[in-house]
């Protein structure tokens, strides 16, 4: 992993396992320094200015999901701001550790057609105290 080239942005949460009913390891989160650049030339232009809240994103997102369309394992968490954010997490095998591999804007409609074919599922943080 080169270490100057990433930045941790959060570590992956066993919660999330249950939820999906998959089996993942709780590694850290990165997020490549040139994110911003590569937002650009996809033209996700809505969302870079949510760069600085992707460890809320996945401290906390609205909804979670697996996209089949990826190879490996990718997981997708989306936060509801002005805009609903979609980040996209894939795991590298070899280094052992999850990166940040897309950012952009979702329509309203796609959320609610991937909660109804069952994609992405509702995350809830219960915050009652004991």
């Amino acid at each position: 992993m080169q270490e100057k080239e990433l930045i941790k942005v959060g570590k992956y949460k066993s919660e999330f396992n249950k939820i999906l009913g998959i089996n993942l390891e709780n590694l850290d989160i990165y997020r490549s320094k040139g994110l911003a650049v590569h937002m650009k030339k996809r033209q996700h232009f809505n969302c870079l200015k949510y760069i600085e809240c992707i460890e809320e994103i996945i401290g906390e997102p609205d909804y979670i999901g697996i996209n089949p369309n990826e190879e490996g394992t990718s997981i997708e968490l989306i936060k509801r701001y002005e805009d609903n954010v979609l980040i996209g997490i894939k795991l590298d095998t070899e280094q052992d550790y999850f990166y940040v591999s897309t950012m952009h804007d979702v329509q309203e409609a796609k959320i609610l057609r991937r909660l109804h074919s069952g994609r992405l599922k509702e995350f809830v943080i219960d915050r009652q105290e004991v």
